[in-house]
């Protein structure tokens, strides 16, 4: 089926976007592509097309994993083991979120500088 559309970028509202670009292109191996007035993008090129992150000034962290803010959206990330990646996002600026719903350790769920919640996964 053919499709109305091409997908281009998600895009992260965020209180400082080139720290969390940095955070970013640290925790997917990406490059900054873009960066401009209130606007940085990281990308490697392929699919999805890339991450961009803008400047909103009275920006509030979403709440997770219920709130008056929620999520809306989050990322899952494959990893290779959970446990030398959990240590590698924490020491990037991640914080490990409070709540851990997998049962079973097939996902962790953490939280970017900013507060977007994302997960890791093998």
């Amino acid at each position: 089926m053919e499709g109305i559309a091409r997908f281009r970028s998600t895009v992260f509202d965020c209180p400082d976007p080139s720290a969390l670009a940095r955070f970013y292109s640290r925790l997917l191996g990406w490059p900054i592509t873009d960066e401009d007035d209130g606007w940085v993008v990281v990308s490697d090129g392929g699919s999805p097309d890339r991450l961009a992150f803008q400047l909103v000034e009275d920006y509030r962290p979403p709440m997770w994993p219920e709130g008056e803010r929620p999520q809306q959206l989050h990322l899952d990330l494959r990893v290779d083991d959970l446990d030398d990646a959990e240590k590698r996002v924490l020491e990037i600026g991640a914080t490990k979120a409070e709540v851990q719903p997998s049962e079973d350790d097939a996902f962790r769920v953490f939280l970017d500088p900013a507060g977007h919640p994302f997960c890791l996964t093998v």
